[in-house]
């Protein structure tokens, strides 16, 4: 999937946040700690460092939400991760719902918490860390 590919679905599912540009994408993905799970409509993003696998960003076009792309890249980005890693580590927006319980589904908790950390048009949203063993349990 190229930059301009990523940029564009990142744009598409964060509408409440800055997205990311091709650019950034380009840069992260020659990084050779960074990897990129990939699906017909969707795709995460993460990193592999010291035994944690990051997960740097996750997307799936609005349109096709909820048919399992979201599960399909957690479960890709779990076995990708396993050969070298033990625990992974997100961050996710406290008012993203429909993320914090995708990822409660692989065992995901809170471990840490970043008070207003995202900017809202009229508000703050906190940033949650979250933290689950590898291969993630499901």
């Amino acid at each position: 999937m190229s930059p301009d590919r990523l940029a564009a679905l990142h744009a598409a599912a964060f509408t409440r946040e800055r997205p990311w540009t091709a650019q950034e994408f380009a840069d992260l993905l020659a990084n050779p700690l960074c990897h990129l799970e990939t699906a017909p409509h969707g795709f995460a993003l993460w990193r592999g460092i010291a035994g944690e696998a990051e997960l740097l960003t996750i997307a799936v076009d609005p349109a096709r939400q909820r048919r399992g792309t979201g599960a399909g890249l957690m479960t890709a980005w779990s076995h990708g991760a396993a050969p070298t890693c033990t625990t992974a580590v997100l961050e996710v927006a406290s008012d993203n719902a429909a993320a914090i319980a995708l990822y409660a589904r692989y065992g995901f908790e809170t471990v840490a918490k970043r008070v207003g950390y995202y900017r809202r048009a009229d508000s703050f949203a906190d940033a949650l860390i979250l933290r689950a063993p590898v291969p993630f349990p499901v």
